[in-house]
């Protein structure tokens, strides 16, 4: 049972509202599955029952959990809003959500990278050089990249030194875990010469050669995709 010290209401809601989160990804509690009832938390917690529904209603707003009237609690998310701000991974078929993703990289990171390679400063080429070679050693060792990976094309949104570009990092962070997800290291040998590719053209400061690296990117992880979809009789894609 936890015990949380007495406190003004206010701050006793938030603390409870940080420590269910910290239970829901600890335990886990799975996205789909429900948590615990109002009195077995309030119980849990060692919190009043008004406190529960305090903290309950902040993981609510957070995009963590959903009230489902005459069902229960349950979590729609392991992902805070400010981490995945259009709440992309509460949209449940997963492989048409990476798809319109990519539309929209298709239309975003080509640009993004081409920004990238006139703006980017010696030190910030440099850092993206290592992250390039640090994603390509996971990959190859068959270890887990994702999240350098994601720290990979992070970094080129922040090279294009561009303010609106960096707000939309969430969003570019989401599409590149959700396709992460799903293929599981399936394009390796594509994956580690298009970084290369993306790389070596930003630190040129060829600003076309970057665009273009960077859609060869996302269309041999798009066309994967798409294989994928078909495999799992997802319909036409192509349209």
């Amino acid at each position: 049972m936890y015990h949380i010290e007495k406190m003004g209401k206010q701050q006793l809601g938030s603390r409870l509202e940080d420590e269910l989160l910290n239970y829901i990804l600890r335990t886990p509690v799975d996205v789909g599955q429900k948590i615990p009832n109002e009195f077995e938390l309030a119980e849990q917690f060692g919190v009043g029952r008004s406190t529960v529904r305090e903290a309950v209603k902040g993981l609510v707003t957070r995009g963590i959990l959903e009230v489902r009237r005459g069902a229960g609690t349950f979590v729609v998310s392991h992902h805070l809003l400010n981490e995945d701000p259009l709440g992309l991974a509460r949209l449940e078929d997963k492989y048409k959500l990476a798809l319109e993703l990519f539309e929209l990289r298709l239309m975003m990171e080509p640009e993004i990278a081409s920004l990238a390679a006139q703006k980017a400063g010696a030190g910030e080429k440099m850092r993206l050089q290592e992250l390039c070679l640090q994603v390509e050693e996971l990959y190859s060792n068959e270890e887990d990249h994702l999240a350098k990976d994601v720290e990979f094309h992070t970094h080129i949104a922040r090279c294009s030194q561009n303010r609106v570009v960096e707000m939309l990092i969430p969003l570019i962070n989401s599409a590149v875990t959700t396709f992460g997800n799903l293929t599981h290291r399936k394009l390796k040998k594509e994956t580690i010469e298009t970084h290369r590719a993306v790389t070596d053209a930003i630190v040129k400061g060829d600003s076309v050669g970057a665009k273009c690296a960077m859609i060869m990117h996302l269309t041999y992880n798009r066309q994967m995709l798409v294989k994928m979809m078909e495999e799992h009789g997802e319909g036409n894609t192509a349209e």
